[in-house]
């Protein structure tokens, strides 16, 4: 039966990630709308028959390429449908279908939008984290994994940590170094996991983007004017705050275990 119910969150999943598609490729355009028109090829706007819309098995039946005008179709649709059919049943395995699991799915679509956004726009829109922060601690009075005062302290320090560091960072070389939104990112998520992750999530994100911002410094010859997005990275690190928490916290106590004499 698990296996059962495995595949149809999959199957679920994938069909939400197909919708999030037209959200990513549509929201960053304020003159379009994420209901209308109907989904169609973005090169010769043929609207779309429903079995050239199926999730990830469309894309694979027709290569890649629009039936119409032969025009190849962005690989960023299976890979959204597939990456949110996978992140739907890793949370079935982990919260079973409950409240908690819609409460994080949720949060998981609007982390991968906002993923997608950023990576292409650099801007992570107030549509999504605004409304976000307050389904966060709206949430927190009727789930299992955190309480409403963590939520609402995850707010508060969430916004606050990534704000004083992008005013050190100004005050110290003068340039903006973080965007407003990466600030609303963290407040919602310290809204969905609480407080007592917010140094998990920090951390891991500031580790992550170090390493990719590393490489993308030698490959564009920039120097400190190199640029990349930071929400994707405190996305990632929430995820895998979610779906690794047990395993995170004991590795951070086998640390302290060996940086602190034994009492």
């Amino acid at each position: 039966m698990d296996t059962l119910f495995s595949i149809f969150t999959f199957l679920f999943g994938a069909v939400v990630g197909s919708f999030l598609n037209v959200v990513i490729f549509r929201l960053p355009n304020q003159d379009e709308s994420i209901v209308f028109p109907a989904s169609h090829c973005p090169k010769c706007s043929t609207p779309l028959h429903w079995y050239e819309n199926i999730p990830i098995l469309s894309f694979l039946v027709l290569r890649g390429r629009c039936r119409t005008c032969s025009e190849k179709i962005s690989s960023q649709y299976p890979l959204v449908e597939l990456s949110m059919g996978l992140l739907s049943m890793a949370l079935f395995r982990h919260f079973d279908l409950s409240l908690d699991f819609l409460y994080y799915f949720i949060f998981f679509a609007a982390l991968l939008v906002i993923i997608f956004i950023d990576i292409r726009h650099q801007i992570i829109p107030d549509v999504i984290s605004l409304p976000g922060i307050l389904i966060g601690f709206g949430g927190s009075f009727f789930i299992s994994t955190i309480s409403w005062q963590q939520s609402a302290l995850g707010i508060l320090i969430g916004g606050g940590i990534l704000y004083a560091i992008a005013l050190i960072y100004y005050l110290l070389t003068k340039r903006d170094g973080m965007g407003g939104g990466d600030i609303k990112l963290l407040a919602m998520i310290g809204a969905f996991l609480g407080w007592q992750s917010l140094l998990y999530v920090v951390f891991a994100s500031s580790l992550l983007g170090s390493i990719i911002g590393l490489g993308a410094m030698l490959k564009q010859q920039k120097g400190g004017r190199t640029r990349i997005p930071f929400g994707p990275f405190l996305s990632i690190a929430a995820f895998s705050w979610i779906l690794f928490q047990q395993p995170i916290l004991n590795l951070w106590q086998l640390y302290l275990n060996l940086i602190l004499p034994a009492g």
